[in-house]
């Protein structure tokens, strides 16, 4: 099994005062747990608009970084299933639901150790 990266750019979905919210949460939530009843999801959530920090090797924090877009990711969900295939299908739904684009990224096999 592979594990794939599901997410949406912040600002994709509608505002938070939009009338439809309510009905958009509610399909999230169900193509989330269709997810989880077919085994393939590892984990998700949203995520708030704000500025990274970065922590160095030393514990020092600073803010950014500052990516040349305006882009932040919103939302994500990870599964894992067998194909890239499988993932956009996973991602068709998750977009269905959220009612906007979703970006599909492989995760890199863990190294042996």
């Amino acid at each position: 099994m592979t594990q794939y990266l599901i997410s949406f750019t912040e600002g994709a979905m509608v505002d938070l005062g939009h009338p439809d919210l309510p009905a958009i949460a509610k399909a999230a939530e169900d193509a989330s747990q269709e997810a989880m009843d077919a085994g393939v999801w590892v984990f998700g959530g949203g995520l708030l608009p704000q500025v990274a920090t970065t922590v160095a090797p030393d514990g020092m924090v600073t803010d950014g970084p500052f990516p040349e877009t305006k882009e932040f990711i919103g939302g994500f969900v990870v599964v894992d299933v067998e194909s890239r295939e499988e993932a956009h299908f996973w991602a068709a739904r998750f977009a269905d639901a959220c009612r906007c684009n979703q970006e599909v990224r492989e995760f890199m096999e863990p190294p042996e150790f």
